[in-house]
C-alpha cells in the first residue's frame, strides 16, 4: 500500500496562495489513510475466517468418514501400541501332499512373575500350584518371597490356564505372547515331522527351533520370514499314514513285537507316501531323549531310518536279477542245493530239504539259503559289492530326515567269498528299511535309480539305470510267485485284485556282546504292488514279533510281518486311488519248475 503524505506540500502552498485552510487538507487525507486501514483490516479478517471454515469443514469430514469406518468394521480386541506387542509369525506351515496341515504356529500365552509387584505371594502360590499341578506350592513360596525380580512360571498356558490366573487377580503375574508350534493330528507321522522347541526368550516373544525330522533339516527355510507364508509341501498323504500307523500299531500288539516299522514308497518316483515307527510320540508334547540303555528303547528312535538291520532273505531277490542281469543264469536254469555248504567253521543250510536241485525261481519262491549262495559265488564278491552299492545299500540314504544323515550300513571288513554267499541271503550286512525299499523300487520299478524323498518338488526325473527291463520284469515275477504259489513264503500277503509280489526275510537278532539270539528275530516283508504295473513298494519290518499257532511260537515273517503288509495293502490300496483289478495272465517268460 502507497503511503500518502499527510501535509503534502504542494497542496499546501496551494491553499495558502487561495486562502485556504492547509489543516483541513491534513484532516481530510488522515480520515483517507484511516479508511484504506480499515479496509485492509476487514479483508485479511474475511479471508482468516474462510481459511479457517475450510480447514473445519475438512475435519468434519475425515470425521465423518473415519466413524463411517469404524461403524461397519469388526471389533477387535485393543493391543498396546508398544514395540514387541504383536508376535509376526516367522516359521512355516508343513502340509502333506494334498495341502493338508501337518505342522502350524498357535498364538499362545506365557507365564511369569515379578514378585516385587505381588500383595499375596502366598496365596498366590498356592492358586498357582492348584491350576498346574505339576507346580510345587511349597518351592513357589520361597521364589516369590525371596530375593528374586523375575521368575519365569510356565513357557506357554491355554486360554484358559491364562483366564485361571487371571481370576487370582495378583498384579505381580504377568502374561507374555508366544507362537508355539501345533501338530494337529498328534503322534500321526511324528518322526518325519520331528518336533521343535522355544529357543531364545523374552517377555514379549520367544523363538522357534526345530529338535528332530523334517523340522530340524529344513531349519532355514522354515523360520525365513520371507517364506513363512508359503508352506512346505511333503510327499506324505495324511491319509494313508495314519492308516498304516493304525494298522501296524495292531500288527504289532497281535504279533507281540517290541517295535515296528512300515515304509509305503512311490515305486517310479521315490516319494515316501507313508513311514511309520513303532512306539511312536506327540510331538507336541516331545519326550526326552534317553540318556543310558539301548537307544530303540526310546520312542523317538526313528526304526525306517535309524534302525541298521539283517534283513535276511529280502536280498535273494538282488542275487538272482543280477545272475539274471549278468546272463548268469536264467529264470529255469537248475542250481545245486545240496547242503550245507562248508566253509571252515561255518556251515550255510536250508529251513527245510528242498532236495538235490531247484530252478533259480523256486530258489527264490522258497527261500532256498544254499541255492542263493550258490548263484552269488558265480557272481563273486567284487560285482557283487558293484551291484549292491548301485541299490544303495552300501551308503547312508539322502533322505530329507536329520537323523539319518549318520546312518550308515553295516558292511564286512573282508568282502570275502564267505562274505559273498551269506550277504546273499541278508546275513553279514545291515541296512535299515528304508534302504531296502529304495533298493525295491529301483530294482522293480522297470530298473531305474530312485532317490527317497519326503518333499514334493514336481516331477521327478528318472534316475541310471540299474538293471534291464526284462530282468526288472522278471524279478517283479519271481516276488509275484512268492506269494501266489502254494510254495511260497509268502502265501499270506494275497490281497484279491492287486498282485502283490514280495520276500520275506527273517533274521536272528544280533546280541551286543556280540553272537545272536536264539529267540529274537528281525521279521521283514519287502513287498510290490501291483507286481504287473508296480506302482507302490510297501516294507514291514517288525522287531522280536513271535505268535502262538496251535500253540506253537511263531517268529518267521511269513508269520508275523507278511500279515501285517497284507492287511496295510487291502485299507491303503483304495485311499491311493487303486482299484481291483484282474492280474493278466502273462507270466513274462518266467517257468516255475517242480522239484
Amino acid at each position: 500500500m502507497t503511503r500518502v503524505p499527510l501535509r503534502p506540500l504542494a497542496r499546501i502552498l496551494e491553499a495558502r496562495e487561495k486562502g485556504g485552510d492547509p489543516d483541513a487538507i491534513e484532516r481530510a487525507n488522515r480520515q483517507r489513510r484511516h479508511e484504506d486501514m480499515r479496509d485492509t483490516a476487514r479483508l485479511r479478517a474475511e479471508g482468516r475466517l474462510v481459511v479457517l471454515a475450510a480447514m473445519f469443514f475438512c475435519a468434519f469430514i475425515v470425521v465423518g468418514v473415519r466413524m463411517g469406518s469404524l461403524s461397519t468394521s469388526v471389533p477387535t480386541e485393543p493391543r498396546a501400541e508398544v514395540s514387541g506387542a504383536e508376535i509376526t509369525a516367522t516359521r512355516a506351515d508343513i502340509v502333506d501332499r494334498k495341502g493338508r496341515l501337518l505342522a502350524t504356529n498357535l498364538v499362545t500365552h506365557s507365564l511369569y512373575a515379578e514378585p516385587r509387584n505381588m500383595i499375596e505371594p502366598e496365596r498366590a502360590a498356592t492358586e498357582l500350584a492348584r491350576i498346574f499341578p505339576d507346580l510345587d506350592a511349597e518351592k513357589l513360596r520361597k521364589q516369590f518371597t525371596g530375593k528374586r525380580t523375575f521368575l519365569w512360571i510356565k513357557p506357554r498356558i491355554s486360554p484358559e490356564q491364562k483366564q485361571a490366573v487371571h481370576d487370582i487377580g495378583e498384579p505381580g503375574l504377568l502374561f507374555g505372547p508366544r507362537e508355539m508350534r501345533l501338530y494337529p493330528n498328534g503322534p500321526v507321522a511324528s518322526h518325519i515331522l520331528g518336533g521343535a522347541r522355544f529357543g531364545e526368550q523374552a517377555v514379549r516373544a520367544a523363538e522357534l527351533k526345530g529338535v528332530a525330522g523334517i523340522e530340524l533339516f529344513f531349519e532355514d527355510r522354515l523360520s525365513d520370514p520371507a517364506r513363512a507364508s508359503e508352506p512346505l509341501m511333503l510327499t506324505l498323504d495324511l491319509s494313508v499314514q495314519a492308516a498304516v500307523e493304525r494298522v501296524l500299531a495292531g500288527g504289532m500288539q497281535v504279533m507281540n513285537a517290541k517295535g515296528a516299522t512300515a515304509i509305503m514308497m512311490d515305486a517310479r518316483t521315490g516319494e515316501i507316501v507313508s513311514m511309520a515307527s513303532l512306539p511312536d510320540f506327540d510331538p507336541n508334547d516331545r519326550p526326552n531323549p534317553l540318556v543310558k540303555g539301548d537307544p530303540s528303547d526310546s520312542p523317538l528312535f526313528n526304526r525306517a531310518v535309524q534302525g541298521v538291520y539283517e534283513l535276511g532273505s529280502t536280498y535273494k531277490i538282488f542275487a538272482a536279477a543280477q545272475a539274471l542281469e549278468l546272463g548268469l543264469v536264467a529264470p529255469d536254469t537248475m542250481v545245486d542245493t545240496q547242503g550245507p555248504i562248508r566253509w571252515g567253521k561255518f556251515r550255510i543250510r536250508d529251513f527245510h530239504d528242498y532236495g538235490p536241485e531247484l530252478s533259480v525261481t523256486d530258489v527264490i519262491v522258497r527261500s532256498s539259503n544254499i541255492g542263493t549262495a550258490r548263484i552269488a559265488q558265480q557272481i563273486g564278491a567284487d560285482r557283487q559289492r558293484a551291484f549292491l552299492e548301485r541299490l544303495g545299500l552300501t551308503r547312508p540314504t539322502d533322505i530329507e530326515l536329520s537323523e539319518a544323515s549318520g546312518i550308515k550300513p553295516l558292511l564286512p571288513s573282508n568282502w570275502s567269498e564267505l562274505s559273498t554267499m551269506t550277504i546273499s541271503y541278508g546275513h553279514g550286512i545291515s541296512a535299515s528299511p528304508l534302504h531296502l525299499a529304495t533298493a525295491y523300487a529301483s530294482l522293480l520299478n522297470g530298473g531305474t535309480m530312485v532317490k527317497p524323498t519326503l518333499v514334493r518338488t514336481g516331477p521327478v526325473q528318472p534316475g541310471p539305470r540299474v538293471v534291464r527291463k526284462d530282468t526288472s520284469d522278471i524279478a517283479r515275477q519271481m516276488l509275484r510267485l512268492v506269494v501266489s504259489d502254494d510254495d511260497g513264503t509268502a502265501s499270506f500277503a494275497e490281497v484279491e485284485g492287486y498282485a502283490v509280489g514280495g520276500k520275506t526275510g527273517t533274521a536272528d537278532k544280533p546280541k551286543p556282546q556280540g553272537g545272536y539270539y536264539d529267540e529274537k528275530v528281525i521279521a521283514t516283508f519287502a513287498s510290490v504292488f501291483p507286481a504287473h504295473d508296480p506302482k507302490y513298494i510297501l516294507v514291514v519290518t517288525l522287531d522280536e514279533p513271535v505268535v502262538s499257532i496251535l500253540n506253537e511260537a511263531r517268529r518267521t515273517a511269513g508269520y508275523t510281518a507278511v500279515p501285517v503288509a497284507a492287511e496295510i495293502i487291502r485299507r491303503t490300496a483304495p485311499l491311493l486311488g487303486l482299484r481291483p483289478e484282474i492280474e493278466p495272465d502273462a507270466q513274462m517268460g518266467v517257468t516255475l519248475t517242480s522239484n
